[in-house]
């Protein structure tokens, strides 16, 4: 069945009672991991985020070892998986510490070698977001992962468009199926205002499925205005429990179900004169 990730990213805006609300609110609504974003604003290059606000929420919402494996415990408490992104290798080397088997490559750094190879090295599985690459990347990518040792295992592919939010028309599910041509298992990022494109993913043998989440839409930041709140979440939960019923496998007979039209109803209108 499909493994459904409720992505919080920063959208507790540096809030750790907030974010156990949300971690919490991801439970109740289906979620079977929740994944946070480390970062250290130290590492942060100058740009664009110095003046729109951004790397004040950066700042924020920064986890230290210590909130993070806080927000790690509490998440085991209550029997949710919790695992988060790296966006450089010291924030790999943070999750290492907390004894993360686990670990998610961000789709703008799919091309980061350094970052992914120590990824496998430490870590049981590697999860790639596999968006904002060209075509010629998105090879080396996928024949890097292909030579090494495991791969199948130790490797998670996600077929990502790093747009925010992201258009219907610019979802580009030719890439998904293109992974899946590469690959036994993939999965899907989304970043779809809703759950229509995580539909189309689940009804496509996606493995793991990733949407933002929060528990208001109203709450600052980008994300959290296209985030699939609680009520969203729960019906994306439902469309994954019923594919597994829809794939149940039984048989090419006839079922128990249809006995009584079987027994009572063939050829009721064929009356002869």
């Amino acid at each position: 069945m499909t493994i459904l990730v409720a992505e919080i990213g920063w959208n507790f805006i540096g809030k750790i009672s907030l974010a156990k609300k949300m971690i919490l609110s991801a439970k109740k609504s289906g979620a079977d991991y929740v994944k946070f974003q480390i970062w250290d604003p130290q590492f942060l290059k100058s740009g664009a985020w110095d003046n729109d606000g951004r790397r004040k929420i950066y700042e924020k919402a920064a986890l230290s070892l210590e909130k993070y494996m806080h927000l790690k415990k509490y998440a085991k408490s209550i029997k949710i998986g919790c695992f988060a992104s790296a966006f450089n290798i010291e924030g790999a080397l943070l999750l290492k510490k907390t004894k993360d088997i686990w670990i998610k490559i961000p789709s703008h750094e799919a091309y980061n070698f350094d970052l992914i190879k120590f990824a496998y090295k430490n870590f049981k599985k590697t999860i790639i977001s596999a968006g904002c690459l060209k075509k010629d990347e998105l090879k080396k990518l996928i024949k890097f992962v292909k030579s090494k040792k495991n791969y199948k295992e130790k490797f998670l592919l996600l077929h990502c468009v790093s747009s925010y939010p992201l258009l219907a028309e610019n979802c580009n599910f030719e890439k998904f199926h293109f992974l899946k041509k590469n690959f036994e298992k993939v999965g899907y990022s989304g970043h779809f205002k809703g759950i229509e494109d995580a539909i189309y993913a689940v009804f496509n043998d996606s493995f793991l499925i990733e949407k933002h989440f929060t528990t208001d839409n109203k709450l600052p930041g980008r994300d959290n205005k296209f985030a699939l709140n609680p009520i969203q979440f729960r019906e994306l939960k439902e469309v994954v429990l019923l594919s597994k019923k829809f794939n149940r496998h039984m048989g090419l007979g006839l079922q128990k179900c249809e006995r009584d039209i079987f027994k009572n109803y063939r050829g009721r209108w064929s009356k002869k004169g």
